[in-house]
C-alpha cells in the first residue's frame, strides 16, 4: 500500500523546496502559505532584493553570527516576509509552513494576519517567538 504524506508533511516538503532558491549563508528558509482548503497563497524564501549581489557570493555582516542573533546587519528578507508579500490577501492565510520556526520579527507580522497555525521543521533559537504566537491563542507545531 502506498503511503500518502499528510497535509502538513506535503506542504513543509514544498517549504524545503522553496529553501533551496534562498542565498543567506547562516540558513536557507522556505515558507508556503495556505488557506483553510489547502490551496496554496504564496510562496517565499530567504534573501537579497533581486538584482543585489546574493551574500553566498558577497558574505553580508552578520554572514557569520550565530543562528538567531546579529539579524539587524544581514541584509535578506525572511521566507516568511517575502511569502507575505507575495500574498493576495493576508486575511485568507490559515496556516504557514516554514522550514525554521519564525523569528520575532516574522512572528509579530504573520500576527497581523488571520494566520492560526504554523508548522516547522527545525526549531529557531528565539524562544520568545513562540510564546508570543502561542499567548495569542494559535498553534505552533513541529512536523518532525
Amino acid at each position: 500500500m502506498i503511503r500518502r504524506p499528510t497535509v502538513d508533511e506535503y506542504f513543509i516538503i514544498q517549504a524545503m523546496h522553496a529553501s533551496s532558491r534562498g542565498s543567506c549563508i547562516r540558513r536557507r528558509v522556505g515558507c508556503i502559505l495556505t488557506n483553510d482548503k489547502n490551496h496554496v497563497l504564496s510562496t517565499g524564501y530567504n534573501g537579497l532584493p533581486s538584482g543585489v549581489i546574493n551574500c553566498t557570493e558577497n558574505p553580508c555582516a552578520g554572514a557569520y553570527s550565530p543562528s538567531g542573533t546579529n539579524l539587524a546587519a544581514c541584509g535578506a528578507t525572511h521566507g516568511e516576509k517575502n511569502a507575505l508579500l507575495q500574498c493576495p490577501n493576508i486575511f485568507q492565510i490559515s496556516t504557514a509552513y516554514v522550514t525554521a520556526s519564525p523569528c520575532i520579527h516574522c512572528i509579530a507580522d504573520l500576527l497581523k494576519t488571520s494566520c492560526q497555525r504554523i508548522v516547522y521543521l527545525q526549531p529557531y533559537p528565539h524562544i520568545e517567538s513562540f510564546n508570543l504566537w502561542r499567548d495569542d491563542g494559535r498553534e505552533i507545531v513541529s512536523v518532525y
